[in-house]
């Protein structure tokens, strides 16, 4: 029997999934396919890495270590949901509410120092930690793209894009020098060594940062640091700029993606902007624990456990901050979190093109819209949200009717470019260097550090380029459509892969095809000329800009990344497919908690899952997959031309509704059709059954919105409750599983 992995995971994704799993079952059981579900939520993660705390009936099997396992499998088919990649706040979050249902693991130790045992805790913990599931599962490039029913529907149904002026004074604001792209340095490595991460003080001490790192043949390794004496200027003169500019002030980082590096650099945001607090009461705030990387929610609700009236004079104070800096962009202004508030809330992919939609305004404090000054400390990436910036004030709004598309071959398989979020990114503890030595103790890099320095290395094997440019070169055969390379001469990094691609590029026929090497800005400026005047380009990029494009364009195309096809060629011949971003998440979850409504949006699950069934009928001879994947496709088109997607407003259509129209066209479909007889009998049934109770079905799954809702736990939902929640049309549930 042929089976497809469909992967467990967190917060809205996974409550959708309990609604639209048993419609995936109950299609293709006929059809000898089994649906096998792994979770890798972060509350199962974490669970599965402190087995020895315990009781022998609260053990789990670890499994994101099976799907580690199983993507170098020829045969691997996963449909991944999105994850919570784990902040600090949120990883205590998770470990307070298992603990509470009775899980005896232990805390998230802050302090570690001379204890080994807590080293050793911090160190599990750290293993789920903020992107700790795709580089284990992503063991192929990425192959991004709007599919063309989607494209089709954003045009005949264009979302709004706020009108732009050419007096804006919205800007990126950007380190010019002192930054990881103005240090980082960049070399091949020839032949397979391991090499040593050490640092050596002033004092000629050498401390081992990390030992015995494989690197392969012909691999790319670079490292950078980020200085911290002008970062910290930097942030002060922006922070001083934009209020003497009466700008909003907003921050954009990848505090989960880049566990390690950008929570420290959130961290002395926070604290230049509360610098009287942080200096007023700092033994205070010692003694709470308080770490500014984990952002001023955490402060506020840690002064509350201090006696009323230093927590008031506490609280006062802050307020005072936030009133004479300069406003400060809200994720929520209405509830008044700032993005200074959680340092999960301002990821830059996500939070970038919806102000660059939203005419390059964000609210403030007063629920007011304002021009911004971005602040993006590297300028590594920066370029490109300038870019469009720039683009914006010259030509205005783009017309999601009019735009052409942007697909993406991004470069990420064997853990390619995983910056500041891994084993070799470290906090400098004093003045010195940092040496990379290979096993022969021949000095590979040096650089010169001081104290709280961000040093960083990356690694990028030979085999996943050669693959990269494949790809890149097999979507411009397909679609005629340019090739750029988004890749900067002057940077160390990109200079090494240039050669890389320069070379692989001979090994194929691109007589007929048009291929460029843009840096990041040119890059940028030449796509958007292009998707302005209707036509399509493929991006090909590194890992970082894979993440950042394939939120930015989709935005901006069809008003969000959830619907865009991200499909995972795994280098071992197997497919690992992604169903979209999850970063609006946490707002539905909390919408469903207060109005029993699920905005959520399935699509992307759909998308998979047509490809998913594609992939496996072909893969196993299997027609039956074949079928259900072309009338599945069929079904969603059907979906989003009677827009019965997911409402915004409760009382309307929610995750639920739209999945039962999936159901009803997607069985419509596969009676109707003449290919397969057997399964032309087998919906009929079904079709008639979903079709003469549709409106008493959707009575029964509208009933109760509008009512809160207990789910049982945020990080641990209790399945029970979720069920009752998620799939309330009995007549539904009958037909379904009956079918």
């Amino acid at each position: 029997m042929s089976k497809i992995i469909y992967t467990k995971t967190d917060e809205a994704p996974a409550l959708a999934t309990v609604s639209f799993l048993p419609i995936v079952k109950a299609f293709t059981k006929s059809s000898n396919i089994n649906i096998e579900t792994r979770d890798i939520s972060l509350s199962s993660r974490i669970l599965a890495n402190f087995s020895e705390y315990l009781k022998d009936n609260q053990i789990i099997e670890d499994d994101l270590t099976y799907l580690a396992n199983l993507v170098n499998d020829i045969d691997a088919n996963i449909i991944k949901l999105p994850n919570i990649s784990a902040s600090i706040p949120q990883i205590k979050n998770a470990i307070k509410e298992l603990q509470q249902l009775g899980y005896n693991i232990p805390e998230y130790p802050d302090d570690t120092e001379n204890n080994s045992e807590k080293k050793d805790v911090k160190r599990k913990y750290d293993l789920v930690k903020g992107s700790a599931v795709n580089p284990v599962l992503r063991e192929g490039n990425s192959d991004r793209r709007i599919p063309d029913s989607i494209k089709n529907f954003a045009r005949n149904n264009p979302h709004f894009m706020g009108e732009w002026s050419k007096k804006s004074q919205t800007h990126v604001s950007t380190m010019k020098f002192g930054d990881f792209r103005s240090n980082e340095e960049s070399l091949t490595i020839k032949n397979e060594t391991e090499v040593c991460i050490s640092h050596i003080d002033i004092n000629g001490e050498e401390k081992i940062l990390k030992k015995n790192i494989t690197i392969t043949e012909n691999e790319i390794i670079d490292a950078s640091f980020l200085n911290k004496k002008d970062l910290l200027d930097f942030v002060k003169n922006e922070i001083a700029d934009a209020k003497s500019k009466n700008l909003l002030l907003s921050v954009h980082l990848k505090a989960t993606m880049m566990k390690i590096s950008d929570p420290i650099l959130f961290g002395h945001v926070v604290k230049i902007f509360f610098k009287n607090i942080f200096d007023k009461y700092s033994e205070i705030l010692d003694k709470l624990e308080i770490n500014p990387n984990d952002g001023v929610d955490v402060l506020l609700n840690k002064i509350k456990l201090l006696e009323s009236d230093i927590s008031e004079k506490i609280t006062k104070d802050i307020n005072l901050a936030f009133e004479q800096g300069p406003y400060l962009a809200m994720v929520n202004s209405d509830k008044g979190i700032s993005n200074l508030h959680v340092p999960s809330d301002i990821i830059i992919d996500a939070s970038m093109p919806a102000m660059i939609r939203n005419s390059g305004k964000m609210w403030n404090r007063n629920n007011q819209m304002m021009d911004t000054k971005a602040i993006i400390p590297d300028s590594s990436y920066a370029s490109v949200y300038k870019a469009t910036i720039d683009f914006c004030k010259k030509n205005g709004a783009f017309k999601p009717e009019l735009m052409g598309s942007v697909s993406n071959i991004g470069l990420m398989a064997k853990k390619a470019e995983e910056y500041g979020s891994h084993d070799k990114t470290f906090e400098i503890e004093s003045n010195g260097c940092v040496i990379v030595k290979d096993s022969k103790k021949n000095i590979l890099i040096k650089q010169s550090v001081s104290e709280g320095d961000i040093w960083r290395m990356c690694q990028v094997q030979d085999e996943p380029i050669k693959n990269w440019v494949k790809l890149a070169v097999e979507r411009g055969n397909a679609t005629k459509d340019p090739i750029i390379f988004w890749l900067d001469e002057k940077r160390a990094h990109d200079a090494e892969l240039i050669k890389k691609v320069n070379h692989y590029l001979k090994e194929h026929d691109v007589q007929n095809l048009n291929i460029k090497i843009l840096s990041p800005y040119d890059a940028t400026s030449y796509t958007l000329k292009r998707i302005n005047a209707g036509k399509n380009t493929i991006s090909v990029t590194g890992n970082v800009l894979r993440d950042y494009l394939t939120d930015l364009f989709p935005i901006l195309e069809v008003g969000t990344s959830a619907k865009m096809l991200s499909i995972v060629p795994l280098m071992k011949g197997g497919r690992l497919f992604e169903t979209g971003a999850g970063g609006s998440a946490p707002k539905h979850v909390q919408q469903l908690i207060e109005e029993n409504h699920l905005r959520w949006d399935s699509l992307g699950e759909f998308l998979a899952l047509e490809v998913s069934l594609n992939h496996l009928g072909t893969m196993s001879n299997n027609s039956n997959a074949l079928v259900l994947s072309k009338y599945l496709g069929i079904a969603i088109e059907k979906l989003l031309m009677t827009n019965k997607s997911p409402s915004r407003n409760v009382g309307e259509l929610d995750n639920r509704g739209s999945h039962y129209y999936l159901a009803l066209y997607w069985s419509e479909a596969l009676s109707t059709q003449k290919e397969n007889t057997i399964l032309k009998e087998e919906f009929q049934k079904t079709y008639l059954n979903l079709k003469k109770n549709q409106s008493k079905i959707i009575k029964e799954l509208n009933k109760n919105q509008g009512k809160s809702v207990d789910i049982g736990g945020y990080y641990s939902i209790k399945l029970e409750k979720i069920e009752k929640i998620m799939r309330p049309s009995n007549t539904l549930n009958n037909i379904i599983d009956a079918h």
